[in-house]
């Protein structure tokens, strides 16, 4: 484009076209540069039983992957490592949101490694949105204390849309903490506050955490996680709460005493502490492990694994099904029929599934 600066009128002034821009992309990077090395299913497992965090993680991913090529490697890496598993203490730890779960586990984990040494893994669940289906994922910025331990691994992962408060594989996850060498295991669960089985079936102890002025007695005996508890801790007894919280530890108390004896034998504890201040945390891995070793000297502690990994089975078993109903294509093409079927009114909700298992099982069929 021609200057008019550069007219005749315009005597003494001279604009130059100017220098040409270079291109925002440097010229000397190379596009396979930083690709990263996709690990064979042996390296990955050797990663792990040398406690490699940075292959676990990668390992976790894996896991958490809904491809079927990925769920195939990932299948092969833990069968690989299911032997060198299971020697580790889960604990499950729950509680409304807003609890002090995250601050609390914090304070857990430096005071067992500090005690009794080893390595920890935190597990812990997010929940995911209904309407975007992202997570946050920032439970490790409320664990700074553990997150600079060389002892720990924390592995926020969302919760997918699985009840039960814990993510689908996490199960699988704590096989491979166990193989990496991680003694000690936290599941925290995303604080549903009434579907915490599928956590309660997969650690070795479930701690609940409460805080005062939640309801009484009567409240108490209405929460149903209170049954799969095996101890209760009221969090937050500091300052001008301890009369607060230690009257809601006698309501936790007597409400407990509506409640049959567990089958482990053990009648579950209340106790009070400040996930903040770092008090009375003794006490709680005190009873932790006292409930450890009574229930295996009964037998408990190995019947209630067997009894894991038979509900996992089945649990398994549900999870493929699923899959392969949803990933098969004759249902897949006809899903978006049923769907508008449904909603202009021509079929019920439950004729509309019918019909598409009844389809599905005739093609299993052929």
């Amino acid at each position: 484009m021609e200057h008019p600066e550069n007219s005749s009128e315009y005597a003494g002034l001279q604009v130059n076209s100017g220098v040409e821009q270079p291109s925002i992309v440097n010229p000397y990077l190379k596009r396979g540069r930083f690709r990263r090395h996709e690990l064979s299913v042996g390296e990955m497992v050797e990663g792990i039983l040398k406690g490699d965090v940075t292959i676990l993680s990668q390992a976790v991913t894996l896991i958490e992957s809904v491809n079927p090529d990925h769920q195939a490697r990932a299948q092969e890496v833990i069968n690989k490592c299911l032997p060198y598993s299971g020697n580790s203490i889960r604990i499950g730890i729950s509680g409304v949101p807003g609890a002090g779960k995250s601050t609390s586990i914090d304070e857990f984990g430096m005071h067992v490694l500090k005690e009794k040494g080893g390595k920890l893994a935190v597990l812990a669940i997010d929940p995911s949105s209904e309407r975007t289906k992202g997570s946050i994922l920032g439970d490790k910025t409320r664990m700074e204390k553990l997150a600079q331990h060389p002892s720990s691994f924390i592995r926020p992962s969302p919760s997918a849309g699985s009840l039960g408060g814990v993510a689908r594989k996490t199960r699988e996850t704590i096989i491979l903490c166990e193989a990496a060498g991680f003694d000690k295991i936290f599941v925290e669960t995303v604080g549903v506050g009434q579907s915490e089985t599928a956590c309660h079936s997969m650690v070795d102890f479930f701690l609940l955490i409460q805080v005062a002025g939640t309801g009484d007695e009567l409240q108490g005996i209405k929460r149903g996680i209170m049954e799969i508890s095996d101890g209760i801790v009221i969090n937050k007894c500091d300052g001008d709460n301890v009369d607060r919280c230690q009257m809601a530890a006698t309501n936790f108390r007597n409400a407990l005493h509506f409640f049959p004896m567990p089958d482990s034998g053990w009648s579950p504890k209340v106790l009070c502490y400040s996930g903040f201040y770092g008090t009375g945390v003794k006490e709680i891995f005190d009873m932790i492990y006292e409930y450890i070793d009574f229930v295996k000297a009964n037998g408990y502690f190995a019947y209630r694994r067997n009894e894991q990994a038979k509900y996992w089975m089945y649990e398994s078993i549900n999870e493929h099904l699923r899959l392969n109903f949803y990933n098969n294509p004759a249902i897949q093409a006809q899903l978006g029929t049923a769907e508008t079927a449904v909603l202009a009114g021509q079929k019920t909700s439950f004729v509309a599934a019918q019909d598409l298992l009844d389809e599905y099982f005739s093609l299993l069929k052929k």
